[in-house]
């Protein structure tokens, strides 16, 4: 495929509005984590695709919210940085006829970049489609959207009438990605990542948030085997009893499901060693995030 023009977009919204399920729907294959939980995401994640000699550039970001630590402030940085320095912006939403503060903050912040934006309505498999027309209505009271285009991350309708939009602000030049490549991260991120999801998807309350993950060390051995050695950091010794579990079982299961995934993005068989440790308080020191990858320099 030649291309010859590439479009690089922000996904924005606040949490849980399915910016993540979205961009992994849109690339055709699955380069951010998703969860039910709010701040799934926590910096931003490039997703790219081909298609018919347009190259896309996805930048899911973290749902814009009201930050009660430095990883909090870092994240709502990101969507602000994010924003500013691409060809357009789709501000994803749910299908309510409201638009709450996240939402009009991230209009602010389209409108004094002067950038095209298109709003997406997501989630519209789970209510019935008259009811779009309030919610049309109240975002273009907003305001002046490019386009607005009702979609389903879920299901995929919707998604092909939105690139269709989206290709409009596609500038020509070369590609900004090779052919090959669907995601700007590093292999050794996007395991800890996976293995993040599953801690989000296994564990309740507090916890997950508090939760990062470092690669310790990933090799290739002779066989083909890949080995992983991560160390999952919470901020609390109850909360590393919680990660491991009873008889070490909750431990085993975010393991097993992990390795599944990882296996799966690799296309080779993984060994995948977990270990627990506590470091208090990394979400507000500035050394350990950025360790953990969530702070500039």
């Amino acid at each position: 495929m030649e291309i010859t023009k590439s479009a690089m977009i922000s996904v924005v919204g606040r949490p849980n509005v399915g910016k993540s399920t979205l961009t992994n729907r849109l690339v055709g294959t699955k380069v951010a984590i998703v969860s039910a939980k709010p701040q799934t995401t926590r910096t931003r994640i490039t997703g790219v695709l081909n298609r018919e000699g347009c190259q896309y550039v996805f930048l899911d970001t973290p749902g814009l919210h009201k930050p009660r630590s430095r990883l909090g402030d870092y994240m709502v940085k990101v969507v602000a940085e994010t924003v500013s320095e691409v060809d357009a912006a789709a501000l994803v939403v749910e299908p309510v006829a409201d638009v709450g503060p996240a939402e009009e903050s991230l209009i602010r912040q389209i409108k004094d970049a002067g950038m095209p934006s298109v709003l997406v309505i997501n989630k519209i498999d789970s209510v019935p489609k008259e009811s779009l027309l309030a919610v049309i209505a109240r975002y273009a009271q907003a305001h002046d959207f490019n386009a607005i285009v009702p979609v389903s991350a879920r299901t995929g309708e919707g998604t092909d009438e939105l690139l269709a939009e989206l290709e409009k602000f596609a500038l020509e030049g070369p590609q900004l990605f090779p052919e090959d490549m669907v995601s700007d991260q590093p292999e050794r991120q996007l395991a800890a990542e996976i293995i993040r999801e599953k801690l989000l998807i296994l564990l309740d309350r507090e916890v997950p948030h508090g939760v990062a993950v470092g690669i310790e060390r990933m090799e290739e051995r002779d066989d083909g085997l890949v080995s992983i050695h991560a160390t999952i950091y919470c901020e609390k010794n109850s909360h590393k009893g919680i990660i491991i579990g009873k008889n070490g079982e909750m431990l085993k299961q975010v393991g097993q499901l992990a390795r599944k995934d990882i296996e799966r993005m690799l296309g080779t068989k993984v060994y995948l060693d977990l270990w627990v440790k506590v470091k208090e308080g990394w979400r507000n020191n500035q050394y350990q995030m950025r360790n953990f990858g969530y702070e500039n320099e």
